[in-house]
This record gives C-alpha cells, structure tokens and sequence, in this order.
C-alpha cells in the first residue's frame, strides 16, 4: 500500500463511445472490439492504481462526470479535462492538483494497461529527489510525465507538436534548456495500433496480465489472430 498523501496520479480517460475511441485499432478489429477493449484496458489500468493513496481521474468530455462516476464509481475524484489541446489539458490537470496541496503529481493514459506498478513507484520516489519525471514510449511519445509542486514547469507543454514521434525529445529539450532535474523511467510501449496490440499480448505471455481483463477479453474474442492483428 502506498502511503504517501502528498502525491496523486492523473489518470486521462476518454468517455467510451464506439467509434470515438481506439479509432486506429478500430479499423483492424472492428468499433465494437476497440470499445470494449477501451474499456478493459481502463479497468485494468485502476487496478494497478488501486494500492496509491490518491487517484484522479480526468475525464473527457467535460460533461460526463455522471456516466464515469456511474462506470467506475465514487471513490475517485474526478476533474474535468479543460484545454484547447492536449498539452493544455494536462498543464491544466497540474495546476488543478497542486493548488489542492499535492507536493507531487505524475500523469498518465488509460492506453498502456500493463504498465509495471514498479514504474509508477519509481516516479513518485525519483520525485523526492528530482524536478521532473519522464517515462518514454517506443513510439516517440511518453507514456508519463510527473512534476514536484516545487519545479513544475508549465511551459513543458507549450509548442509540442502532440501525436508525433518527437513528443518526449521536445519535452526534453524544454526541460533540459530550464535547467530541471529529470529521472528517466524504462521505455514502455502504450497499444494504439494493431502491432502495439501484437506487443502487448506478446509480452504479457507467462505474467500475472494473462489475469487481467485486456487479456481475458482479447482470447476470448480471438482478437489476438492473425487474421485481425
């Protein structure tokens, strides 16, 4: 059990609606498939989420927090995503967590189910003693990004060309030119496409993930086939 309360995690969750989530992996496996899938993998990604002291789920759209306290309950605090972009949305979901007296913050996606709990651990550990996390992907992107309330820089997600392969160099390079103190975390893969979906049903063979919803439903629905992946 985490035990920490001067940190949270940002949790970035898109509404379910078929055909609006999982769009690329849609047109492999189907709108049905993806939208249940989404919805696993989100499923999935609170239960690794369950042992930290504070989770906050941002959700997307702003006027859907009746439907998401309704999927996944009331135990969570829930902030709207607000922002012209995606940088703005996160800038925004930082400032919101530390002006309610977080010391730390780490964010992260609803797209990378089996991400490692030591990784989430790490970054609020490398917190203690850095100004800024990083978790890069293998597709250019990150797949977390965390602050100190202390050395937040706002500017991190100014002029980032989003959806990109250069997403995590150019946060880099803004963090390194303000001089902040950043901790690499091991580069994890997050499932946007069909070869991520390969990946990640590859690499979960022989793990504790085969226990997971994302996996149960991807064999029992033989999304995991040639013919679909």
């Amino acid at each position: 059990m985490d035990s920490r309360n001067d940190s949270c995690i940002l949790l970035f969750v898109k509404f379910p609606i078929k055909g609006q989530v999982k769009t690329r992996l849609a047109s492999h496996i189907g709108p049905e498939a993806a939208l249940r899938l989404y919805e696993s993998f989100v499923l999935d990604t609170l239960v690794l989420l369950k042992n930290f002291n504070a989770v906050i789920i941002c959700f997307d759209p702003a006027d859907s927090r009746g439907q998401f306290e309704q999927w996944l309950g009331g135990e969570y605090a829930y902030i709207a995503q607000t922002g012209r972009d995606l940088g703005q949305r996160m800038k925004n979901a930082f400032e919101r967590s530390f002006d309610e007296g977080f010391q730390k913050a780490i964010l992260i996606g609803s797209d990378i189910p089996d991400l490692p709990v030591k990784f989430l651990s790490e970054a609020l550990d490398a917190l203690d003693s850095n100004e800024a996390v990083i978790g890069p992907s293998s597709d250019g992107g990150y797949y977390l990004i965390g602050f100190a309330r202390t050395s937040f820089l706002p500017v991190a997600f100014d002029g980032v060309a989003w959806s990109t392969s250069t997403v995590c160099e150019q946060t880099l390079t803004i963090l390194n030119e303000h001089k902040l103190n950043v901790h690499l975390l091991p580069e994890w893969s997050d499932v946007d496409t069909a070869a991520d979906l390969q990946s990640l049903l590859l690499r979960s063979q022989l793990t504790p993930f085969e226990n997971s919803r994302t996996y149960r439903h991807l064999t029992a629905n033989k999304l995991w086939s040639k013919e679909n992946v």
